[in-house]
């Protein structure tokens, strides 16, 4: 009587490894090659158990890459923007010193004033003596498109001091 045993999983198929040894001799003729043959059981693929422990090792893997990601780049962006705000409030801060040399009585406030790509400035002053007066520059993008730098929308503010020079 004979029994058979099922094998849970997988169906093992025969792979046909063909090895050949060559005996040399001394006449072509009567030279032989032998073959041997040798089965073996392999399963091919993967069984779906392997699969999902894979995929889910891999997700497992890549949502906090992707997550540092993607904070990396808003990161990049801040930096980028805050940059770019300060070349322009450093920028605007030259100008009203430029123009304060010979002009240091005239009012430099400016408010809503646009420096270009959406970025806004507002300039403020304040004369603290005849003979200095104080500035104040800010400068941001303006996220909202409406025209005007709302203190949510400022990324740099550099304050300085000018005195009359004549």
């Amino acid at each position: 009587m004979r029994t058979t045993v099922a094998k849970s999983g997988f169906t093992p198929t025969p792979i046909c490894i063909v090895l050949a040894n060559v005996k040399p001799n001394s006449t072509a003729s009567s030279g032989t090659i032998s073959l041997r043959c040798r089965c073996a059981n392999r399963c091919e693929g993967f069984t779906l158990p392997e699969v999902v422990v894979a995929a889910a090792l891999l997700l497992i893997a890549i949502v906090p890459i992707l997550k540092a990601l993607t904070q990396a780049n808003l990161n990049s962006v801040i930096i980028e923007r805050r940059t770019q705000s300060l070349c322009l409030a450093q920028g605007k801060l030259n100008q009203i010193k430029a123009r304060s040399i010979y002009n240091f009585d005239n009012n430099f406030s400016e408010s809503n004033t646009a420096l270009g790509n959406l970025y806004l400035c507002n300039v403020s002053q304040t004369t603290v003596s005849s003979n200095l007066k104080a500035i104040s520059v800010s400068v941001g993008l303006d996220l909202n498109g409406n025209g005007a730098l709302t203190s949510d929308e400022v990324e740099v503010s550099l304050r300085t001091q000018i005195a009359r020079r004549w």
